[in-house]
């Protein structure tokens, strides 16, 4: 997370002062033609707004009470968090002789020529931690969450390296001695050397929490001294595109830059999520920030604290949203469940028999009804204890049990992402070829069953229902296909017109309806 300087700007607006006298001459006159042309007729204003009632002011002051309540119990348990950059690299990669001016510049000759000085690549917004070691600091915020010294922030406000200086409510500064990481979920403890008089946040259950919930935002924004800001709970269950595990609870309370890492707190002043982005296009709080659950960040922090690592189990099926089209094709209601398009071999799922084209409903007791859903209640299975899996197959719903495994590190869906040349035959706006291993291995696929779209006509059906080339069609209808003639066969055998058509491709399977 990078550093910014902040400045305060006073704007003293100076206005005109015009004063009126009435009543008072200070110099006669001429006299002049009286106008006689009648007075306008007066203008009706309505009637002031009555006073607020008793009542009225009752319930503010509550609320204000309220907002006070937790600021007071919740303050002293933020901290401020900054990264102190590692400066020792810029020494190690000097030049042999000590003098890093003798470093020859590569980028001479070049725009970038006068960017190398001294011998030495600056940093640029944008370079990885695999580029070069982060030396750039930042400040961020945290919350106490255990007087051990059990401090929740972001992965981002820590990420990089560097000494991490903890500056609690009342001044006191403490090095880190252990830093655990998740960067899927951007979630990060920070061990210090705590005591009794170190205080506490309690975690609350952010599943409890509704839309329309008061909330307060507490942080170090800019690196001022804490500071509070109220809202209301926009949505949850976001998924906004920067983390791997995403379920953020949406807030119009006002996020900064600095607030990251620091407690939503509800009006009980239970920590229910962990502030860490705000959609904005200028860098300020535009009324949408997004914070990570509390739930979430709990089953994070613990196994980052008895182990240092996140342990996620997995199921080992390709899955995707169960749209207005798909629904009707599977029987389910749109976003009844999560329809499974692949299921990868020597997998927990392969093992319990799922199919593609199941449609999972239930898992344990949470019903899912997005791939988001799914994903996180699998991943937070405990190995070891059985799991009821309900899905919808064929119309009829099915039973099924999972034994939670841990995800292996090398557990991907992706590969190779070259194109296939295509034998033309045209069917449904599309050209497809026979699927050969070769084929498939190009494609990154395990299997070498269905045939590969080479081509799509513009303005065909099949173009409109975001067929491309390269993709790989393995069932129709819910039947397999595996040679020109099937799919010719099942296509030609279809009624309505409408065919359901399950792909395959570099970005994984899905499920495609072609309307008739």
């Amino acid at each position: 997370m990078k550093k910014h300087k902040s400045r305060l700007r006073t704007a003293l607006v100076a206005a005109p002062l015009t004063l009126a006298a009435t009543g008072l001459l200070m110099a006669a006159a001429p006299m002049t033609k009286i106008d006689t042309t009648p007075a306008p007729a007066a203008v009706t204003r309505p009637a002031p707004s009555p006073a607020i009632t008793p009542e009225q002011l009752n319930i503010a002051n509550s609320l204000s009470q309220a907002f006070r309540n937790v600021a007071d119990r919740v303050l002293p348990a933020v901290v401020a968090i900054e990264n102190r950059p590692d400066t020792s690299w810029r020494a190690a990669k000097a030049a042999p002789d000590g003098n890093s001016k003798n470093t020859p510049n590569p980028f001479k000759g070049t725009p970038f020529e006068d960017m190398f000085r001294d011998g030495q690549i600056p940093m640029q917004p944008g370079m990885t931690p695999r580029q070069a070691p982060r030396s750039q600091g930042g400040i961020g915020s945290g919350v106490i969450i255990d007087t051990s010294g059990i401090v929740l922030t972001n992965n981002h406000v820590v990420e990089g390296g560097g000494t991490v200086i903890v500056k609690t409510h009342d001044g006191r500064e403490f090095e880190a001695v252990e830093v655990f990481t998740d960067p899927k979920t951007d979630i990060a403890v920070v061990k210090i050397n705590g005591d009794d008089s170190l205080t506490a946040a309690k975690l609350g259950d952010s599943d409890t929490t509704s839309v329309g919930d008061w909330v307060v935002a507490l942080g170090q924004p800019f690196g001022l001294e804490s500071t509070v800001t109220a809202g209301i709970v926009s949505a949850k269950n976001r998924g906004i595109g920067i983390t791997a595990r995403e379920n953020f609870i949406q807030t119009d309370a006002a996020i900064n830059p600095g607030n990251s890492g620091g407690p939503l707190v509800n009006l009980y002043g239970e920590v229910i999520g962990i502030n860490t982005a705000i959609s904005s296009r200028g860098g300020g709080n535009n009324g949408v920030g997004f914070a990570v659950p509390s739930n979430m960040a709990r089953w994070v922090s613990d196994q980052l604290v008895a182990s240092g690592t996140v342990q996620r189990a997995y199921l080992g099926v390709a899955i995707q949203p169960v749209s207005h089209e798909l629904a009707g094709q599977l029987g389910v209601s749109p976003r009844g469940g999560v329809a499974v398009t692949n299921v990868f071999p020597d997998t927990p799922a392969a093992k319990m028999g799922f199919q593609s084209g199941d449609v999972i409903v239930k898992f344990g007791s949470t019903k899912v009804a997005t791939p988001q859903q799914l994903q996180l209640a699998v991943e937070r299975s405990a190995i070891g204890q059985t799991v009821s899996v309900e899905i919808v197959r064929d119309g009829k719903t099915v039973a099924l049990t999972y034994e939670p495994e841990a995800a292996p590190n090398d557990f991907a869906d992706a590969g190779p992402k070259q194109k296939p040349d295509g034998v033309k035959m045209q069917s449904l706006g599309i050209e497809v070829t026979p699927l050969t291993a070769d084929v498939a291995k190009q494609l990154g696929l395990d299997e070498s069953a269905g045939v590969v779209v080479t081509r799509v006509q513009e303005g065909s059906r099949a173009e409109q229902a975001g067929l491309s080339p390269g993709m790989v069609i393995a069932q129709v209808n819910r039947q397999d296909v595996s040679t020109m003639a099937e799919f010719e066969n099942a296509v030609k055998s279809d009624e309505d017109g409408t065919l359901l058509l399950l792909v395959r491709s570099e970005r994984g399977s899905r499920f495609v309806v072609i309307e008739g």
